[in-house]
């Protein structure tokens, strides 16, 4: 194992550099000019001769290969640049944001597997009882729901017409709230974009939960179990349940950059100040440095997600063995 995983690392080196080229080429040929943000028409357009200084700072006059040349040197020793909007450093731009993606995106996952394997294996022992039904149409709905549009149905019900929760927003903007007190007003800051977030891997972990332990009930080690005589509940969570995770482990594990990377939209629609939110007003703004350290964050949560479900297949799996 240890091997196996000395050699992913080492692998992930070519892949991050390949996957910033591509960002960064993509970014030089986005059509506009991020110098044009810094046009006011308001006040004095700025000269050419203005503009020119402004694309020198930031290195927009080379050839796209030459700044990206420079943007990997400086971002190997640790500089991220600095941002074109906020004029602060990229790297403390983001992470300052990264913490709210992190406990947003964290909180899904967890309320997704505490829901999703559990109604799963519900779903399977009550195969074609209205329970079994009436999950199933409900997965189906998660499943088909856009994620945004969910987002916005909730946003409409539990806020705007109950007002039970507020849409906006990590803390409320009135008061200095402190403690137990703070804590409880994110906290309900935290419901609705969870819901938003985790509602369709809720949905299709359960379907995958109850496909896997359907097909588990059926083998011959199932049969043999309960020809023992154990109890129903012990063959179903002891041995059925166990063998059934490998396939939803790995899909779990599959799901954590997508977490990550469907923030940006969810964190959009109810301004949650983290990391995603950023992103869009980055690009919307043609802050290319800050867009690029966002990119590769996110990448690198989808490649370290892909070591983690093969991991995580190994732990469920005892019959896997990495070489």
């Amino acid at each position: 194992m240890t091997r196996y995983l000395i050699r992913r690392l080492i692998q992930m080196i070519p892949l991050l550099v390949f996957i910033s080229l591509i960002s960064f080429m993509i970014s030089a040929l986005a059509p506009g000019d991020p110098v044009n943000q810094y046009i006011n028409p308001s006040k004095r357009p700025p000269t050419q001769e203005e503009l020119a200084v402004i694309r020198h700072r930031y290195g927009l006059d080379r050839p796209v290969y030459i700044r990206y040349f420079y943007w990997l040197r400086d971002v190997v020793k640790g500089d991220w640049g600095y941002s074109m909007i906020s004029k602060n450093e990229v790297a403390d731009e983001v992470l300052s944001r990264l913490p709210q993606t992190v406990l947003l995106s964290g909180l899904s996952l967890v309320f997704a597997i505490v829901v999703a394997i559990p109604l799963g294996v519900l779903s399977a022992v009550k195969r074609y009882t209205v329970l079994d039904y009436v999950l199933t149409f409900t997965a189906f709905l998660g499943i088909s729901l856009p994620t945004f549009w969910f987002a916005l149905l909730l946003v409409y019900l539990f806020s705007n017409t109950l007002g039970w929760l507020p849409s906006v927003g990590m803390s409320s903007v009135s008061g200095n709230l402190q403690g137990i007190e703070k804590t409880l007003d994110v906290a309900k800051h935290l419901v609705l974009p969870v819901l938003a977030l985790s509602f369709s891997e809720i949905a299709s972990w359960m379907r995958y939960q109850r496909a896997a332990l359907l097909e588990n009930l059926q083998q011959d080690f199932v049969r043999t179990a309960r020809s023992k005589g154990l109890k129903e509940s012990t063959v179903i969570w002891r041995h059925a349940f166990r063998n059934s995770l490998v396939t939803v482990v790995t899909l779990i594990g599959l799901s954590l950059p997508w977490l990550v990377n469907g923030s940006y939209i969810t964190e959009s629609i109810f301004g949650w100040p983290g990391m995603g939110r950023l992103g869009i007003t980055s690009i919307m703004g043609r802050d290319y440095p800050v867009v690029m350290m966002v990119t590769m964050l996110s990448a690198l949560m989808v490649i370290c997600g892909n070591l983690l479900s093969d991991i995580m297949y190994a732990l469920v799996d005892p019959r896997t063995r990495f070489d």
